[in-house]
């Protein structure tokens, strides 16, 4: 298994008060009939407002299972912590891109085995070759010599579980 570095994706992350003040401004913008909740396209329409995408209907689904039954959708303490959680996993791939892309000296868009070895003597010096070698290997998922930023991610996801 291919491990990060500990401590590369945030524990948890807070809104800074400007932040958190337009969420729940969005949150109220969305509650049109003072509800106290999102319905279902309340919810779509906040996540285009703060995220600039509609969320797809597995996303939208998920959500609205996760939300508390004796209610009729969101209330604004899940839509805070829903959001929040958004944000950092948009932080998290932002960094996740931000290391793929030092790894990539040459910009082409994946990782060789040269590149890997270069990354290695930089973060890991005293790690073999043969070691380099076999996590190379495990990362490049569709065996074609190259690590696409698909394949990265998906180690460095994995390496946090």
């Amino acid at each position: 298994m291919f491990y990060s570095q500990p401590g590369l994706r945030p524990r948890t992350w807070e809104a800074s008060s400007p932040e958190h003040k337009k969420w729940v401004e969005v949150f109220k913008a969305c509650d049109e009939d003072n509800k106290g909740y999102l319905s279902r396209e309340d919810f779509k329409v906040a996540v285009v407002m703060l995220f600039g995408y509609k969320p797809s209907k597995i996303e939208a689904d998920s959500v609205m299972s996760s939300v508390d039954p004796n209610t009729s959708g969101i209330r604004l303490k899940e839509f805070l912590d829903i959001v929040r959680k958004k944000k950092e996993a948009q932080l998290y791939r932002s960094e996740v891109r931000h290391i793929f892309t030092a790894f990539d000296r040459h910009y082409r868009g994946y990782l060789t085995l040269e590149d890997f070895k270069k990354a290695f003597k930089q973060v890991a010096p005293k790690l073999s070759e043969r070691i380099i070698l076999e996590v190379f290997r495990e990362v490049d998922q569709d065996s074609d010599g190259h690590v696409s930023f698909k394949d990265f991610e998906y180690a460095m996801n994995s390496g946090q579980k």
